[in-house]
Formats: C-alpha cells, structure tokens, sequence
C-alpha cells in the first residue's frame, strides 16, 4: 500500500477532492437505486452499488494511468484522436435515435467485445478542448489573423459541435462555452470571438428550422430538447416539468439537516434520481450541510485547478489544465442549478457522484490530464532541491 501512494504524483488536494467525491457517491446512489429496482432494472439494490463501485475504480485507474503520461504528449494525442472522435461522433448519430428505459441511444454506441455502452460525446468534450489548447499554445505571441486560424481551429470545433447537436444540445452548449472561454482566455482576438458566436447562433438557428421543416429527417431527441428550453419559459404539464417539482420537493423537505441517509421518500418519484437529479436526493437525505459540502468541495477543485494552471511551466500546460479541468465544475453547477430550477433541464450528471460509467471514466481523464501537469512541475521542484549548490559544498569545506 505504501509503494502505491509512493507513486501518486501531482496535486495533492486534487487527488483529496476526487476521493472524497468519490466515497461520498456511494451512498445516495446506493440509496437511489431502490428507485431503479422499483422501474425493474434489477431486483437487487446492491448490484448497483457494486456497479458503480467498479465505474470508480476504473476511473481512478484511468486517472491513476493517465497522471503517469508526460503531458506534452497529450498535443500530438489531440491531433491523432479528433478524427477518431468525429468517425465515432458519425456512428452514434447515423445509428438512429431511440428511447430504452428512458435513456436515449442515440447518445450511445455500444463496445462488440465487453458489451459496454459508451458515450461519445463526453470523450469528444476532452479531446477537443486538448486540442484547442494546443493550437492557442502554438499561435501565441504570433500575429492571428481570422483566415488562418478558421481552417485549423474552428473547423474541428464546429465539425465535433454539429456532430453532437442533434442528439445532445446541452452537451453542445457546454462545450461551445468552454471552447469560447479558453480561447479568450488564450487570448485569442476579442473581435474574431464575437464572429464565431454570430456564426454559432446562425447555424443554431439554421439547424431549428431544418429540424422543424424536416422533422422526420431528424433524430427525435431535437425535439426534447427544443421543448424543455420552451416548458422553461413557459409552464407546462410535462416530464421535464414533473422532474423539476419532484426535485424542488426533495430539496425543501431536506431541510438544513436532512431526512438522513437512505431516508428520500422522492427518490420512488424521481426519474433518473441516481443522475441526473441525484442533487435533489442528496439535499433530501443530508440537508442543506450535504449541498454545501459539495459546493465547497467543487469550489476548491476550482481553486486548485487555478492553482495548477498558473504554476504550469509551459503555456501548453496552463491552457490544458483549464482547457480539461473548468468543464467539471461547471458541470457540477449546471447539474446543481438544474435541481434548483435555476436552468432547464439538461440531462448533465453530477461528476464523480452520479451513476455511470462514461461521465465518471472521462471526469477521471481529465482530472488524470491536470494532475500530469501538476506532476511535471513538482518534478521539477525536486529536480532544483536534489541539485548541490557549489557555494553550499565551498562553504562546508571551509
């Protein structure tokens, strides 16, 4: 076991952060699928928490892997990998669009050999933000100009973007989002920025009159997500709005101590009560204190992901760590406003608490991705401590 620890490298608060996310999660998804096995996926509770015991532990071991590799090498990884995300992108959107337990395939590809459901938008959300990294890295400090960039930055982003849309506006919005803010933050021209958003809304707005021009030419997911935005603004009698009355229920009945643990009468009355909306059950169970446990604990993720960022040695670095590490926490808040009914309905899970294998695997890479950072700078602090100064050796001579 001490051999073990010996060989985690990196931040160390970041490695605290994810564990306790990660032993926290065992109980409300444990606690909430009670309310899986009452829909008939399984009449054993305890399989569910095996299962997300084994989602875990293969993403820490993704984590564990991936902080090993050299973060430089995750530039020419980028280049080689978008192609592959966007073949795969193309598989899981011809397959078709249907709803299985009210989980929507067309989101999903299946694994031949484990028999495994993965999905491809999540590790399309890391590999293109790796990849906008590296570009803004090597055009730093160079004269930008529009035309350049276009062919090899946005291109990529708009082609992974349109490959998502239909099936995951949510998904697409997110990464949008953080391509905009790490670019700005890369400093790419401020005036450049402000075209590419006039040219995401048209298209946006393109695509919405297509999809209602055409609708049978579209996967049947445009349509749910379209109407949540409006059942947002405008209250309605749907799923969506069912979701969200049964969430805020849970949340008021928790209380500032909560009902205890394995105690949420809602969680029989919440779809997706172990994701999507495993928030709601939370403050349920542990009171308004269990809520803030986990806003503090993402906001210091946060931190430490700045933190980290600003200590890289290379420019490449900095922008990785953001460029992989914002998404989470802001993933984490858009999961948690969605509970509150602060913004629509998402379908986003909560990272590292909710059940699922993908969302779990990929937050782990990208946590992997940060702590290979943070491990290259403390080599290099230990590289400096480990190396004799001459006038230290001439003076203990003397």
């Amino acid at each position: 076991m001490g051999n073990i620890f010996t060989q985690i490298k990196g931040d160390r608060a970041i490695w605290a952060i994810a564990t306790l996310l990660a032993i926290f999660s065992f109980l409300p998804v444990y606690s909430a699928a009670s309310n899986l096995a009452d829909y008939g996926e399984s009449s054993n509770t305890f399989s569910f928490f095996v299962k997300h015991f084994v989602h875990l532990s293969l993403g820490f071991a993704i984590m564990f892997a991936v902080h090993k590799v050299p973060y430089r090498y995750f530039r020419g990884l980028s280049m080689i990998l978008i192609p592959v995300v966007l073949v795969l992108l193309l598989i899981t959107l011809l397959q078709g669009s249907t709803n299985t337990e009210g989980t929507n395939t067309s989101r999903w590809i299946n694994i031949p050999v484990v028999n495994m459901s993965f999905q491809t938008s999540t590790l399309a959300a890391v590999v293109i933000m790796v990849y906008v990294a590296r570009y803004l890295s090597k055009i730093k400090d160079k004269q930008i100009t529009f035309k350049e960039t276009f062919l090899a930055l946005w291109v990529p982003v708009f082609l992974v973007l349109a490959l998502i849309l239909p099936a995951n506006f949510s998904t697409t919005a997110i990464i949008f989002t953080m391509v905009m803010m790490l670019t700005f933050i890369g400093g790419y021209p401020i005036k450049y920025l402000l075209i590419i958003v006039g040219v995401g809304i048209a298209s946006l707005a393109f695509f919405i009159l297509i999809a209602k021009a055409f609708p049978d030419a579209m996967p049947n997911r445009v349509d749910t997500w379209m109407s949540r935005i409006e059942n947002y603004a405008n209250e309605s009698d749907t799923e969506a709005d069912y979701q969200i009355e049964r969430s805020k229920t849970a949340i008021a009945s928790g209380g500032v101590f909560g009902l205890g643990p394995g105690k949420s009468p809602t969680k029989y009355l919440l779809p997706q009560s172990s994701s999507d909306f495993i928030f709601a059950i939370i403050i349920e169970e542990y009171g308004l204190i269990g809520g803030l446990f986990l806003l503090v604990l993402y906001s210091w993720l946060l931190f430490r992901i700045v933190v980290v960022s600003q200590k890289s040695d290379s420019v490449f670095g900095k922008l990785l760590v953001l460029g992989v590490g914002l998404p989470i926490v802001f993933q984490a808040l858009i999961n948690m406003a969605v509970a509150v009914e602060l913004f629509p309905v998402t379908g986003q899970t909560l990272p590292l608490i909710s059940s699922g294998g993908t969302s779990i695997w990929m937050t782990c890479l990208a946590i992997g991705i940060v702590l290979s950072v943070s491990a290259k700078r403390q080599e290099l602090k230990e590289q400096e401590a480990s190396e004799e100064n001459p006038l230290d050796i001439l003076s203990e001579a003397i």
